[in-house]
């Protein structure tokens, strides 16, 4: 029998999927159901969504503080362990500086718990060394957006999916990670919709689409930049809207006027008449939209590959109109938000410049105190200087990077070298596993707050149960801390509090309020006095810079093309069945049962040369580590090439991933790097990554 039952938002991707939860009367939650009126997910969750009540049950979870002793966690008071990292903290403050602490939250964190997050790096510990997982999915999509049209957030609602005439799918596989959307593509196709996918992969999309531009890894800038050339060859852009509304055109058509996709065949490895093809049916039609994903950022060119991506949308004029617009799909289910709040380095909430002394001198009279002016390190930027001996604490909340960053070696002995590591978490992850102290934190299903989704719609999520054990949410143990190190910065009543003031100092926020929030299933920033109803479509007059900036991109190779030691390229991918780094799909032995802890798909051609035999244990080298897993022989990758999901903590493809990175953002490029594969004996079973010796853990 329920004993309650609250509307709330998907714990999952970044698609905001409205869904019911219920508890039961012994205070667990019991129940999960769509909301059939939902105007994003009208009525379906996917599999992970009704999943839900295994991803927040009480089995495993981490109920009371712990710390480290020796190889063990030992069970202590909250007083004790605040007392303890405060003390650590103002240490290692006092002897080091503030740049040699920093913080890292969580895009599945509540747009509440972030803002305080940041608050507390830059007003209680004094540094701009925040960041959170954005930094290894969308930080190019924030800086590239914001170059060239002056911001970086989806431009349309993913309503606008049905009234597209073509959709153009690039870097992205919607039915894996975003299923519900996933599903909308492949209606608007049946309704009518012409689909164009841009994929190295065979995806579920290409199979069905009408262009499939199976390009080379990383190639992404040169086929855009030839689709470019044919377009404006044949004055198929759209010269009133490029008169009236961007600037730079005269260079970047100088810029791709050799550029034919003939010139790129090579390098791409595409057909030129495809080429042609999905041009003219991307700028021919009336309304035509752009879904991607982080197969356009996870690469050195990452920002050049969005600004690329900008410029072909400007110039044809699919902008500021329903059914067009460039549009990243977040992969977490508040990633968006985490970016909104000022989770990184570089800005405060809103996007606010942190290294501007106006905006600097007003979150000071704001806060009532000094705020963070030195450069803040980005989290990939902690690591280094932590196996530098120049970052000793960091503080750490619903991530994994052990599992999720690059270089899974590299990143454990950085956190092995800290003073100290704080991890709030729900559970025991691989990075929990090294921590000095861990914090029981609060679910999504036992605390109150906003998410903000990828079309950018801020939703309230609310408590169907009480916190597990002494969990806290993490704003509330971010300003118990702060409380403990003599700051009443983050002195708040209640979670609304803490959204009010973010509202206040944050410009497309102004005009949300919780009471107008749980009307109409939220609000679409910006929000103020000009749209006091939210925004649905970006830039339909003009853009926040004024005219849009083209830009012309130049291609970037890969960092680290194939040899003879190492003569396949790796790319990850993501499953439909998991989510992120596991901790909480992998606790539903529904979604467990469906794909065994770790796989490699390849190509028939590659298998064969290789003796390997469908679902045959593997062994996966690069030059950073050692994996083995299990072989999915498919042609759903080409000759050359193999994949591997990162959920998996036995077989984490980041344990082979490269770290050289986008020198604009510091993204990695995780979608390309080279490798050997080699069949194991027959009956072996892969062994996890922590068994291994000589080529898993170091």
């Amino acid at each position: 029998m329920h004993s309650k039952v609250v509307k709330t938002v998907c714990p999952f991707c970044g698609v905001g999927c409205g869904m019911y939860l219920s508890s039961d009367a012994k205070g667990e939650v019991c129940g999960v159901a769509p909301q059939l009126d939902h105007p994003i997910s009208r009525g379906k969750l996917c599999d992970k969504g009704w999943s839900t009540v295994y991803a927040v049950s009480p089995e495993n979870r981490i109920t009371q503080p712990l710390k480290r002793e020796r190889d063990k966690f030992i069970p202590i008071s909250w007083d004790e362990v605040l007392c303890s990292i405060s003390a650590s903290l103002l240490d290692t403050i006092e002897q080091y500086g503030p740049q040699a602490v920093g913080v890292i939250s969580s895009a599945r964190a509540t747009n509440e718990d972030n803002y305080a997050a940041q608050k507390f790096a830059r007003a209680v510990l004094k540094t701009n060394n925040v960041d959170h997982c954005a930094r290894i999915c969308h930080s190019p999509t924030v800086a590239g957006l914001k170059q060239v049209l002056g911001s970086g957030a989806m431009t349309n609602s993913t309503e606008d999916v049905f009234k597209a005439g073509v959709i153009m799918v690039i870097g992205a596989d919607p039915t894996e990670n975003h299923s519900v959307l996933g599903g909308q593509i492949i209606q608007a196709k049946q309704a009518g919709a012409t689909l164009i996918v841009v994929d190295p992969r065979v995806t579920r999309l290409a199979k069905l689409a009408d262009i499939h531009l199976q390009l080379q890894p990383g190639t992404n800038t040169a086929l855009i930049n030839a689709m470019l050339h044919v377009i404006i060859a044949n004055r198929w852009h759209d010269q009133a809207f490029v008169e009236q509304r961007c600037e730079g055109f005269e260079a970047l058509a100088k810029h791709v006027e050799k550029v034919t996709p003939e010139s790129v065949e090579a390098l791409t490895g595409l057909d030129p008449q495809l080429i042609r093809q999905a041009a003219e049916y991307y700028s021919q039609s009336e309304r035509s939209m752009i879904m991607y994903g982080m197969g356009i950022t996870q690469f050195m060119a990452g920002t050049t590959n969005v600004i690329a991506l900008a410029d072909l949308v400007t110039v044809c004029g699919h902008i500021g109109k329903p059914g067009t617009g460039i549009n990243p799909l977040r992969g977490q289910n508040n990633v968006q938000g985490a970016c909104d709040m000022g989770c990184l380095p570089n800005v405060y909430p809103g996007y606010q410049l942190a290294d501007d002394p106006n905006v600097q001198a007003k979150f000071a009279a704001a806060w009532g105190g000094e705020v963070a002016s030195t450069p803040g390190l980005t989290s990939m930027g902690m690591t280094k200087a932590a196996l530098a001996g120049k970052f000793k604490s960091l503080i750490l909340f619903g991530e994994d990077p052990v599992v999720t960053d690059p270089d899974q070696n590299h990143v454990r002995e950085a956190y092995q070298a800290l003073d100290l590591l704080v991890v709030a978490e729900l559970t025991m992850t691989e990075t929990a596993k090294l921590a000095d102290f861990v914090l029981p934190a609060a679910s999504f299903a036992e605390k109150n707050g906003t998410f903000t989704n990828c079309e950018r719609r801020v939703q309230c999520i609310h408590p169907v149960i009480t916190p597990v054990g002494e969990a806290k949410g993490d704003w509330q143990w971010l300003q118990a801390l702060a409380k403990a190190m003599g700051s009443d910065q983050l002195d708040w009543p209640e979670t609304e509090a803490v959204f009010d003031e973010m509202t206040s100092l944050t410009p497309p926020y102004q005009g949300m309020n919780y009471p107008k929030l749980e009307h109409d299933y939220g609000l679409q920033w910006p929000c103020n006095d000009d749209a006091p109803q939210g925004t649905t479509i970006l830039h339909q007059q003009q853009f926040p810079i004024g005219k849009a900036r083209l830009i012309p991109a130049h291609y970037v190779p890969i960092d680290e093309p194939t040899d003879e030691d190492y003569p396949l390229l790796l790319t990850t991918n993501r499953l439909h069945f998991h989510y992120g780094c596991g901790s909480m799909s992998r606790k539903s032995p529904l979604l467990e049962r469906e794909t065994p802890p770790g796989i490699l798909f390849i190509n028939p051609r590659d298998a064969g040369r290789l003796a390997i035999k469908p679902f045959a244990a593997v062994g996966v080298r690069s030059r950073r580590g050692y994996v083995e897993t299990r072989a999915m022989v498919t042609e759903d990758v080409p000759p050359g090439v193999v994949s591997m999901p990162y959920h998996f903590k036995e077989a984490p493809s980041n344990q082979l991933t490269n770290t050289a990175q986008d020198p604009v953002t510091k993204m990695p490029e995780l979608k390309a790097c080279a490798v050997s594969v080699a069949a194991l004996p027959a009956n072996h079973e892969p062994s996890p990554v922590w068994q291994l010796k000589g080529g898993g853990y170091a």
